[in-house]
Parts: structure tokens; C-alpha cells; sequence
């Protein structure tokens, strides 16, 4: 189904579609090869839009071109397959794709998949491992596949709560990508374009479609209210409809889900049309002379930037806080169709009764918390805050190790996570459209950069062909960055030559004081951009102990 908001959701799916260092995590560690059959050393891709932590120190990855994890000392990728999964079979292999989400519940694990079919966004299905942490030399993760979630042709009759409610089947993957799933108690919970909210019983392995308020609701009840009888005596909760098109279509872009979040008994729903807060009532019924059945039923409120002040109706990310007693829900909120809508984050301190703004104008991606600090991911960077109301910029990941030459080359923070595993200080990681960083404490003084190599030991360019108004955008600046291998000298000199070999930029990095990539921003040494073209980038330096200083050649495109 196309939607308005297509556009949008283009820029949400952050998919395309490293060995060991010093002050990394080094507590607990998988037993696994570097050939084994199902992992391969380093990332595959550096676009990391997803960071969920399990066990003791292993950290998950969700990618650009699949899944990835830290076991304490490497980060190795999950080999994919490119064959067809049939729904609920088991498998070692996980889908080929990007992952837009990652939940974990103790060693249960559940993975989002998904692609694009030239034009559109299109969902893979889901994987779901109970023993994710259980992963040695010769046996890789037992997954079960689960297509993506879809309906049959008939089902425009559907049970749920005290009755049935009617819907428009969704038949197709296409427009159909699960952007969050949450594990908690008996439930997989799945929030998706097309698909709407969903949960999995864990126990019983089925679907149940969730349906919540319409566009014009304030409220839904699940509980009550079936007065309508169909020929089959079914009790129906009469003028509702589930239907993710557009308004225009008659559709409800409430019922279009992009995260989720539960806990207690109240699960929260973002879409693309505000917050809803869902009570969960689980009780019995008699439903025959002495015959009683277990009902479970939601109660629904609807907050939207009209009734409730959210800063936009388009709701991307949920997080939920707890300090000194007090709960905060975080909602990462984007300006939908309204008029006055704008980006930031909308957060309640009183489980929606009232509703509060921050950062106003940032383009929020998640948001993570622990205790007092409360952490969002945004276009800009990671900002963090203590109270809500004032924030603070992280500054750029940079490895400082002497002579690291390791730099996260973009302002974009996708996620973060805290990490407070067996350690004295928490740490911090980080996910970005050109990599993943974890520092060693929460202030980001000591960052390692984790990073895609292509060629560890050879000198290039990349990308190539570079753009500088588009490529690893940070500081208004667009950089190409230089990989050289090893480099045993602390003078490295770059010139850059135009396609008639005249220099138009000279630089001398001195490696005694300069931390981060050898890079270069396009721009000649009057502080000009280049004009598109071809260009010679010439680098010396000494790769070795045994030899000296010695020019290395590539050949760079620019294309703005």
C-alpha cells in the first residue's frame, strides 16, 4: 500500500535496501572461529541502526546488510542465506536484508528483516531464537523463520478482546516492514507499516492482529461495547474498521504502527498518527453454565499533537524511563500533516494525562535511559540530559589512541545503548550511518571505532566515487576518508592533483597530535570545493619497519 508518508519511511528503513582493540568490553566471550560456518569476522556494512545488549557482554547489531554482534573481544557479521524460508522453519541462516529492529528478552531473541523491491520497501518476515546466547565452535543460532505477517483474502472478520472487529486484509510484504519489536512476558510484539500492531504468543506460536483507535478516536475500548451480532450470533464492535490506507482512502494512519513498547500491564503504540497507551485486562468469563474463558482485552486512550501537545503525530520511537520512582515515557515524534507539527521528543510524566516537549526541531531517531541520564539519537548526534529540559551535544566519536587514524565520519547517530554489565562506570554505544563506537564511560572520552574494512592492508579511497555534499556528512562538511594499512611513521603527507596533475591541495598530517581519519573534505587550499572530476591522491608514509617513507597512489572521483 502506498501512503503520503512514503517519503518518510524511505529515510526510516536505514538499511540498503575489528578484530579486538583496546577498551573494549572483556568479560564474557563466545566460543567461536573465525571460519565458522555461520559468522564472518568484521561488519558488513557500517550503516548501524539498531544496538540491543544480552548476557554479560554480548551486543547485537542490527545493519544495513544483516546481523552483527560483539562477543566481548571481535565483532563478527551472521551469515544470511538468499534461499527462501518457509514460515516457522528452523534455520541457522538468518534472511538476507537490513534489520530495522532487534529485541531481546533474556536468551530470546527476535530479529526484523527487510529490503526493497527497486520502488517500494518491502518486509523479509522476522527470526526468533530462545537461545541466542548458546552459540559455540560447531553449532551456530537454532532461529525460527516467521514470514512477515500478513493476512488471507477472507480475513476481514477478525477475534480480539470481547468480540470480533472487522478489517481490511493485509495480503502483500510490500509497504509492509516491521520497524520495532518488543519481547515481554508470552508475547512478541511487532510494529508495522501496513501490517499494523501485531503479537506473537511465544507459548502457542500464533499471530493475533491488535487493532487500536481509529484516526477520529480518543479512546478504544476492547473490553466492552460488542452490540452487534453478525448472522453467525458473533458479537462485532460496531462502526469500527481497521484500515492502514490513507485518509483518503478511507483509511487510518493511527492504524500504520512504528514502535511499540510494553511493560507492567500498559503497552504504549507509536504511528503515524500519535502515542497510544493500551491497559491490558486478562479476565475470565463464563461462556457456558460452569464452562469459564480466560479474555484478554485492551483499553485504548489516543494522544495526538491536537489533543495532547506532542510536538508531531508521526511517532518513530517509544522509551521508557524510571528515576527516583518517577516513569517517563519518551516518544521520538515528527511533524505528520498538521500545521504546527514540528520534530523533537514528546515525553509524559504522569502516563499521558499531560504531555511535554524537547528539542524541538531535531530529528529524533530513539532514545535510551537509564536512571537520570536519558539519551537521544538524532540527525545531529547523541544528545543526552539529566532533567529532560536542558541537553547537551555529544562531541564526534574519535579514537584517540595514538595513531589510530579512527574517526566516525558523520554528525547521524541512529542508537545508543547503556551498558552496565559487571563493570565499576557504565558504558556507552553508539550506532551511526558510518559505523559503531563504544566508549568505556558515558562522558564519550574514549571512544573505539568499529568499521567496515574492505582491504586492511591496502591504500584507497572510499567511497569513490565521492560526493561532498552527500558523503559522511559532519560539521556541514562532506569527507572522503583515506585507508592505508599500517603506518609506522608520524608524518603523513597528502597532496591531491587534478586531472591535468596541477595540486590542488596539500595537507601534512602529523600523527604526534592529530586523532581521527586521514581524510579530505573536497575543497582546494583557497577552501573552494573542487569541481567535479577525476583526481589523484597521493599519500606518503612508511608501511613498514623496514622500509622508508614512500608515495602512495589512488585515483578519486568527484561528483557533487
Amino acid at each position: 500500500m502506498r501512503s503520503s508518508f512514503n517519503k518518510v519511511i524511505n529515510t526510516l528503513v536505514l538499511i540498503s535496501c575489528l578484530g579486538a582493540q583496546t577498551h573494549t568490553p572483556d568479560r564474557f566471550a563466545l566460543r567461536i572461529a573465525v571460519q565458522d560456518t555461520f559468522l564472518s569476522q568484521g561488519l558488513l556494512s557500517n550503516i548501524v541502526a539498531e544496538i540491543r545488549l544480552m548476557g554479560d557482554s554480548l551486543t547485537w547489531f542490527g545493519t544495513g546488510q544483516g546481523l552483527a554482534l560483539h562477543d566481548g573481544h571481535n565483532v563478527y557479521s551472521h551469515r544470511t542465506t538468499m534461499d527462501s524460508l518457509t514460515d516457522g522453519q528452523a534455520t541457522y541462516l538468518v534472511p538476507y536484508g537490513g534489520i530495522p529492529a532487534i529485541a531481546v528478552m533474556n536468551d530470546t531473541m527476535a530479529v526484523a528483516y527487510s529490503g526493497d523491491n527497486g520502488s517500494i520497501q518491502v518486509g523479509y518476515g522476522l527470526t526468533l531464537s530462545y537461545n541466542a546466547q548458546t552459540v559455540n565452535d560447531s553449532s551456530g543460532i537454532s532461529w525460527t523463520y516467521l514470514k512477515q505477517p500478513m493476512d488471507l483474502d477472507a480475513d476481514t472478520l477478525r477475534p480480539f478482546g470481547e468480540g470480533f472487529f472487522r478489517s481490511l486484509p493485509v495480503t502483500v510484504p510490500e509497504a509492509n516492514v516491521t520497524y520495532d519489536v518488543f519481547l515481554y512476558g508470552d508475547y512478541l510484539w511487532t510494529a508495522s507499516w501496513a501490517g499494523g500492531l501485531r503479537r506473537y504468543d511465544l507459548n502457542d506460536r500464533n499471530w493475533e492482529v491488535v487493532p487500536m483507535p481509529m484516526d477520529s478516536q480518543d479512546s478504544l475500548s476492547l473490553c466492552t461495547g460488542f452490540d452487534e451480532t453478525d448472522d453467525l450470533g458473533r458479537a462485532i464492535l460496531p462502526g469500527y474498521y481497521l484500515n492502514p490506507r490513507d485518509p483518503a482512502d478511507d483509511g487510518n494512519h493511527n492504524h500504520k504502527a512504528f514502535s511499540v513498547l510494553v511493560h507492567g500491564d500498559t503497552v504504549w503504540a507509536g504511528t503515524a498518527n500519535g502515542v497510544n497507551r493500551g491497559i491490558m485486562i486478562n479476565e475470565w468469563q463464563e461462556v457456558s453454565p460452569g464452562n469459564f474463558q480466560l479474555f484478554n482485552c485492551i483499553e485504548w486512550v489516543h494522544y495526538t499533537y491536537q489533543n495532547a501537545d506532542l510536538s508531531g503525530n508521526f511517532v518513530v520511537g517509544l522509551a521508557r524511563q524510571v528515576s527516583n520512582g518517577q516513569t517517563t515515557i519518551w516518544a521520538a515524534t515528527m511533524n505528520a500533516d498538521t500545521p504546527g507539527e514540528v520534530r523533537g521528543l514528546s515525553y509524559t510524566r504522569d502516563g499521558g494525562l499531560t504531555w511535554r516537549t524537547a528539542l524541538l526541531g531535531e530529528r529524533i531517531y530513539n532514545i535510551a535511559a537509564q536512571d537520570s541520564l536519558v539519551l537521544a539519537s538524532s540527525q545531529s548526534g547523541l544528545w543526552k540530559s539529566f532533567d529532560g529540559e536542558n541537553w547537551a551535544l555529544f562531541d564526534p566519536a574519535i579514537d584517540t589512541t595514538f595513531m589510530s587514524q579512527s574517526e566516525i565520519l558523520t554528525d547521524v547517530v541512529y542508537t545508543s545503548a547503556i551498558d552496565d554489565r559487571e563493570s565499576d562506570e557504565p558504558s556507552l554505544w553508539i550506532g551511526t550511518s558510518n559505523g559503531a563506537a563504544f566508549s568505556s564511560d558515558l562522558q564519550g572520552s574514549s571512544w573505539t571505532i568499529f568499521q567496515t574494512e574492505y582491504d586492511s592492508m591496502e591504500f584507497y579511497a572510499y567511497p569513490n566515487p565521492f560526493s561532498p555534499w552527500n558523503h559522511n556528512q559532519m560539521g556541514n562538511e562532506g569527507y572522503v576518508r583515506f585507508h592505508t594499512g599500517t603506518i609506522i611513521n608520524t608524518q603523513v603527507e597528502l597532496d591531491i592533483f587534478n586531472f591535468a596533475m596541477e595540486k590542488v591541495f596539500k595537507y601534512d598530517f602529523d600523527l604526534n597530535s592529530y586523532n581521527g581519519a586521514l581524510k579530505w573534505n573536497g575543497r582546494d587550499m583557497n577552501g573552494v570545493l573542487v569541481d567535479n572530476g577525476v583526481y589523484f591522491i597521493r599519500l606518503k608514509y612508511a608501511p613498514s619497519v623496514n622500509k622508508s617513507p614512500q608515495y602512495f597512489w589512488d585515483k578519486l572521483i568527484v561528483v557533487k
